[in-house]
């Protein structure tokens, strides 16, 4: 049977007691689960609303906090990427480097994440057609990469709301490529006010909606307190719940891919 894959951490390394609370949760929820398990965090945020938004503890520090929590509670590791000039960086520190959204087209961006050698998690930009990616994914297949993961978060609709058309799924996986649908980013409204926005009630019903549509795996962002949460507060699920979603995505994934 198909493996799950499934990339889960909080939005932002924001202090050492979020991501090692965090990835102790998440590793004691995936214990005995034949998943392909991610934590993720992003060592900075170098995509803000406001000029006045927390972006990070600084990169060193924040990429030991992830490794750190990687090597604890035995992890593979996921963090973002904005720079060519970081790749090498991050590279040694975690297992996956991921292509924000909005630099899905960055060429030089993409061919330097590949060239590590590490996993390449690239996302889907908000403005991209689906059929785009194949593009994205030979970039980074040129360098004789093929750990390279598809990630659909949502497209722009209007100015601060996005939707998921399910068609892309089924036109993103024709490039061979796992594809993992983004469960909390793509129920966001970016920039709606001095932080983003979103609808996280709808969380539960499209990542059910994306498996049934068979997607390879589901990133989603987890904080102990959302509402404290210094980015991505508004769209996070809540760690307390986190244990019950995860079931609920391997049993609803098993049964669909049995």
């Amino acid at each position: 049977m198909k493996k799950l894959i499934l990339i889960a951490g909080p939005c932002l390394a924001e202090s050492r007691e979020v991501i090692d609370e965090t990835a102790r949760a998440l590793s004691s929820f995936i214990a005995g689960s034949n998943i392909d398990f991610y934590f993720k965090a992003s060592y900075r945020k170098a995509n803000r609303s406001s000029i006045d938004s927390f972006s990070g503890v600084g990169d060193r520090r924040a990429l030991e906090w992830i490794a750190e929590a990687g090597t604890k509670y035995n992890l593979k590791t996921l963090t973002d990427i904005h720079l060519p000039e970081e790749a090498d960086f991050a590279a040694e520190f975690t297992d996956c480097l991921q292509i924000p959204a909005f630099l899905a087209r960055q060429t030089d961006l993409i061919i330097a994440a590949s060239e590590t050698g590490k996993a390449v998690n690239i996302k889907k930009g908000q403005f991209m057609a689906p059929e785009d990616m194949h593009k994205a994914a030979a970039k980074a297949a040129s360098t004789g990469n093929t750990n390279i993961m598809l990630t659909e978060r949502g497209t722009s609709f209007g100015y601060h709301d996005l939707v998921v058309d399910f068609r892309s799924f089924p036109i993103m996986k024709a490039s061979s490529y796992p594809v993992i649908f983004d469960a909390t980013h793509s129920v966001q409204q970016p920039s709606i006010g001095a932080e983003s926005g979103g609808k996280p009630q709808f969380i539960e019903v499209l990542t059910k909606s994306a498996i049934a549509a068979g997607v390879d795996g589901i990133f989603f962002e987890t904080h102990p307190n959302p509402m404290n949460a210094k980015s991505d507060s508004a769209t996070q699920l809540p760690l307390s719940r986190a244990e019950d979603y995860i079931n609920g995505i391997i049993k609803l994934f098993n049964f669909v891919n049995s």
